[in-house]
């Protein structure tokens, strides 16, 4: 194997030449206690930058067993090291140059403790995954510059993050214990009845709309409701007391600016891990829970709608509804019963961004407007018979209509942020004021009917590129010349989850779809390989900024790409 004095030398020589000459360097380098893989040169100093990889022998790196050998451990550590990374590189001056001379970068995370493709640790080697700016003057090498930033800067980042000794021990046993933690308490939800807990002392609400840091003043710790609080237990916090959202229908009310999304946000995003000091790493939810919305002008193909939506005018069906612009209310029942097919098993509603027409019908609009007339059956007619039905809890925000009260088995009230059991009260209000509406949509919910997707909607080629892939941050991505939007999507948190989820698409029709295979079982399918193979399996070679994903993320993305044809 080639030496780093090598690689010095050789970054020397190349000192003046065209830019094109950096490719010269792809392979390995021994660097004494780690080896440098440079995987891929970029093009240009404009170009996206170089990918390189730093492998540590875990004999040289020296981390604790306990650290890694369960792999929500190894998740936790990866994550920790991916973390100092970006922190220590962050404080770096760059190599002067042009374009992108000089950058060394790793994916930057999120307040999820999540599986990226940027750092991996096992028994064999602490692995790191960076992007490097190979450094020019035009379009010209600056060999000695990039001597320096390959041979003394990489090594000196190399030195500082990826060795236990040169780490806060202690700290790094802490990170590792909240995700077990929080995998613990997760895994208590079903037995005892519970879709979410939301820990006492919980800070839930962050800093602004773009920045997920936890309140920094003025925000109050979560206090459970004594009729709903429960006790769970931690392998390292102990015994951990805080809210339980019961399996079934749970109306989330109060006054404007009280905590009602937020305690929803805060529920939206348990199903992943916290960080400590997130204020919400004892916030955890099961794992297939969904946030579904109205989303108008989204695009559906080939959605059984008809337990929501009955015939449309001119007698088109709903059993097999397509729309390249889909209304507030067919939008709303299409979200959720494509949640339904990729598996969801609760779905969270806010009152605010959902479709007034298809959450209520009251009574007087049902005296104006005679049902043969009206095709939608409102959310309020079908929330229990999913639950009864399928199994399907649902948390909804709901401060505009009382109604609800007669569907709901927990009623929780925020005043101040803070939680009230409101159930009875709720219950006995129901009872004295009766709304008379009159119920729609039959005695049971319906069985949508399961798609198969015909694969060569899917096309991912652009040119004469036969794979085309492009992400803007976590509401977009395109496939080929087809952009999916995915704003309507609120449970992804990082670039890098929708990354995986662009190779997953092409993954999926490649190898799991076919003219007779269901959409539910090629999205389980990829799952099933992603679990035994790991993102790499992804992609052609090893890439640094991929983040694992829920199914129902990746099934969402198919559903609103809007070439999408079913069988």
């Amino acid at each position: 194997m080639t030496t780093s004095n090598n690689l010095h030398d050789q970054l020397h020589r190349l000192d003046g030449q065209g830019y094109g000459a950096y490719k010269s360097l792809q392979g390995e380098y021994d660097f004494g206690e780690f080896v440098l893989h440079i995987d891929h040169v970029q093009g240009d100093p404009f170009a996206a930058p170089s990918r390189v990889r730093v492998v540590v022998p875990q004999a040289v790196a020296g981390f604790p067993k306990n650290l890694w050998e369960l792999p929500c451990r190894a998740i936790a550590l990866a994550d920790y090291l991916t973390r100092k990374f970006h922190r220590t590189v962050q404080g770096r001056d760059r190599t002067s140059g042009s374009g992108k001379s000089g950058l060394i970068g790793i994916v930057r995370p999120s307040q999820a403790i999540l599986n990226r493709s940027a750092a991996r640790v096992t028994a064999d080697a602490v692995e790191l995954r960076l992007t490097v700016g190979l450094p020019a003057f035009g379009r010209r090498i600056a060999g000695r510059q990039a001597a320096e930033l390959l041979c003394q800067a990489v090594p000196d980042l190399v030195g500082k993050t990826l060795f236990y000794r040169a780490l806060d021990g202690a700290q790094i046993q802490h990170h590792a214990d909240t995700a077990v933690d929080a995998e613990a308490l997760r895994s208590q939800l079903s037995t005892n009845n519970l879709i979410a807990f939301i820990a006492d002392g919980a800070i839930l609400p962050r800093r602004s709309g773009v920045d997920e840091r936890p309140l920094a003043e003025q925000a109050i710790p979560f206090t459970s409701p004594e009729s709903l609080r429960v006790t769970l237990h931690c392998p390292h916090a102990g015994a951990v007391t805080g809210m339980g959202i019961p399996q079934g229908i749970t109306l989330i009310v109060g006054g404007g600016y009280h905590g009602k999304s937020t305690l929803l946000r805060a529920i939206e995003a348990g199903v992943y891990n916290h960080i400590p000091g997130d204020g919400r790493q004892q916030v955890v939810t099961e794992l297939a829970a969904a946030k579904v919305r109205a989303e108008d002008g989204r695009s559906i193909a080939g959605v059984d709608i008809s337990p929501f939506i009955g015939s449309l005018p001119q007698g088109k069906s709903t059993q097999q509804f397509s729309t390249p612009n889909a209304s507030g209310s067919t939008s709303q029942a299409a979200n959720i019963i494509e949640a339904m097919e990729a598996g969801a098993t609760a779905l969270l509603v806010d009152e605010d961004t959902s479709a007034t027409n298809f959450m209520i019908r009251d009574r007087r609009m049902q005296t104006l407007i005679a049902k043969d007339r009206e095709p939608i059956t409102p959310f309020i007619d079908k929330v229990r018979q999913l639950y009864t039905d399928y199994g399907i809890s649902a948390v909804l925000v709901m401060g505009g209509s009382g109604d609800y009260f007669d569907v709901a088995d927990t009623v929780i009230a925020m005043d101040e942020f803070c939680p009230q059991d409101v159930t009875e009260r709720a219950k006995a209000i129901a009872a004295e004021y009766q709304t008379d509406r009159e119920g729609e949509g039959g005695s049971s919910f319906g069985r949508p009917t399961p798609r198969i997707i015909q694969p060569a909607s899917i096309d991912p080629s652009q040119g004469k590129r036969s794979v085309k892939l492009r992400v803007r941050d976590v509401d977009q991505l395109q496939i080929g010349t087809e952009a999916i939007d995915l704003s309507a999507v609120e449970q992804l948190v990082e670039p890098g989850q929708v990354r995986a989820i662009a190779a997953a698409i092409v993954y999926a029709q490649r190898y799991h779809m076919t003219t007779k295979t269901p959409l539910a079982e090629a999205i389980a399918a990829v799952m099933a390989d992603l679990d035994q193979y790991g993102l790499d399996s992804l992609t052609e070679w090893p890439m640094g900024d991929l983040v694992n994903f829920r199914g129902l993320e990746l099934a969402a993305a198919i559903n609103r790409l809007r070439t999408l044809r079913t069988q």
